[in-house]
């Protein structure tokens, strides 16, 4: 096989359809295809592309992975949670600007691909991948929990513990998770716009409960149980952040809408920011009213925590019923958007030949990438039914953070490269703010289990020779000219 040139492994590209205006001759711009078999429809509007952030982020980390964190640090997880919130704050502006200067599907994939080269976004793209199907199996191992207590408490019987559970954990399958993702598959088919309204309502739903939640549990609070507030020191507070982090990859996942949101360069932005805002009031409003109401010491391995906690400061299981109503609804819709991201980040890549075609053909009515989906969907049911919820999660998390990171160099980059490409919005503190982010997100993986680090560097090394010896020869880069610059 012929040894490949810096110039082939790090060639440039903008996504497709974006304006090559004020576009530097070494990046290359391919036109948006005229053929409707591999376009998508823009249907979405800036309200609900930033309750898909919220949809996509308010869930995860704190319906169950607070049983998860707060061991890990204690009390101190409140730092934990405001570590995450920076981190993803700094990043969060440095993906505002790059979605307004390149709006596409395929988030930091396509941005990397523009600014540090092909090699580069190929390693992002296998990290979105590893991020968001991940995530959603761990979405939906946790969304089981919920079900269970809900089930028990209004039909007096769940699933048994054999059918509920991986392997490690004691179970044989974990049959509840594998029924989410598929529902999930049902409503991604139906096209974008619909799952966008019914995440919209789901994400109503899961705003009310998580109020309703903290609210009763102020009723039972004791300053008392914040007394020992870190007894694992910095390093405890570290590795309940890198637990955390995963939460906030629906952020991520408003950036993979661009080619399906009304005016992107201003909508991904606002929606960026503004889910941001939202989903850190929420966590910080709820991770207090739960350690007030519960000591640290009763968050370990509790499954379906915040419902537990209601029910003892009221005394009665109807609170937790209710609490497990709104889980269930609402952790479906995080399931639901971390599906949709990785979709549409395999779309992108298949637009650019680095995955097999077949993965950006789209149904004709419904402009869903169909074949694409089913194999999504097929393969986050198996890793929900058979994983446990703390490795998927720690997967989960290096995952975003390295794309996160990369990212923040790629404002950088860019800024130098292509000084001239129209920007709807500019990084504040440049450059400053992009060089904090990086350093946060390497401080956060610092954080992470040693298994957790030698598992991501067997996927990459995986992706790394999928592209060696496939996506190389075939990436549209590697065509004969045609319509490039």
């Amino acid at each position: 096989m012929r040894t490949p040139t810096a110039q082939e492994l790090f060639r440039r590209r903008l996504p497709t359809g974006v304006s090559d205006e004020g576009c530097p001759e070494g990046i290359a711009q391919t036109p948006e295809r005229i053929d409707e078999s591999h376009s998508l429809r823009r249907s979405m509007s800036t309200l609900q592309l930033t309750l898909i952030g919220v949809g996509g982020t308010v869930g995860t980390g704190i319906f169950f992975i607070l049983s998860q964190a707060v061991p890990e640090a204690g009390p101190a997880v409140l730092i934990s949670f405001v570590l995450a919130a920076v981190v993803a704050g700094l990043t969060v502006v440095c993906y505002a600007e790059l979605a307004s200067t390149m709006p596409s599907s395929g988030s930091s994939y396509s941005f990397t691909y523009a600014t540090m080269g092909e090699l580069v976004a190929f390693i992002v793209g296998a990290c979105l991948i590893l991020e968001y199907g991940v995530s959603a199996a761990a979405v939906a191992v946790g969304w089981s929990e919920y079900l269970n207590l809900l089930m028990h408490n209004l039909l007096g019987f769940s699933f048994p513990a054999i059918l509920s559970a991986a392997p490690d954990a004691g179970g044989l399958v974990n049959l509840p998770a594998v029924i989410l993702v598929g529902m999930c598959l049902l409503l991604l088919l139906r096209g974008a716009s619909e799952s966008a309204r019914a995440n919209s309502i789901m994400v109503i739903v899961k705003m009310v409960v998580l109020v309703i939640f903290a609210a009763i549990a102020f009723t039972g609070f004791h300053a008392d149980h914040f007394s020992n507030f870190a007894p694992y020191g910095a390093h405890g507070v570290t590795m309940a952040t890198g637990s955390l982090f995963f939460s906030y990859i629906g952020l991520d996942a408003v950036a993979t809408t661009g080619g399906e949101v009304h005016n992107p360069r201003k909508a991904v932005p606002r929606a960026l920011i503004l889910a941001l805002i939202i989903v850190t009031a929420i966590y910080l409003l709820v991770a207090v009213s739960a350690l007030g109401a519960q000591p640290a010491s009763a968050f370990s391995d509790q499954t379906a925590s915040l419902a537990h906690i209601v029910e003892g400061v009221v005394g009665s299981s109807w609170p937790g019923t209710v609490l497990a109503v709104g889980a269930v609804i609402s952790i479906f819709s995080v399931t639901l958007i971390c599906l949709y991201g990785q979709t549409r980040i395999l779309y992108s890549m298949s637009r650019d030949g680095l995955v097999p075609a077949k993965l950006s053909e789209v149904h004709p009515r419904t402009r869903v990438p169909v074949l694409n989906t089913w194999i999504v969907c097929l393969a986050v049911a198996v890793l929900a039914g058979f994983l446990p919820l703390g490795i998927l999660a720690d997967l989960t998390s290096i995952g975003t953070l390295s794309a996160f990171a990369l990212v923040s160099l790629g404002v950088i980059i860019l800024r130098r490269t292509a000084p001239d490409l129209p920007r709807g919005f500019k990084v504040p503190g440049y450059p400053v703010t992009p060089i904090l982010s990086i350093i946060a997100c390497i401080y956060v993986v610092s954080g992470l289990h040693a298994l957790t680090l030698m598992a991501f560097g067997v996927w990459i090394a995986i992706a790394l020779v999928f592209y060696f010896t496939w996506s190389r020869r075939h990436s549209e880069l590697a065509a004969p000219p045609r319509d490039l610059r």
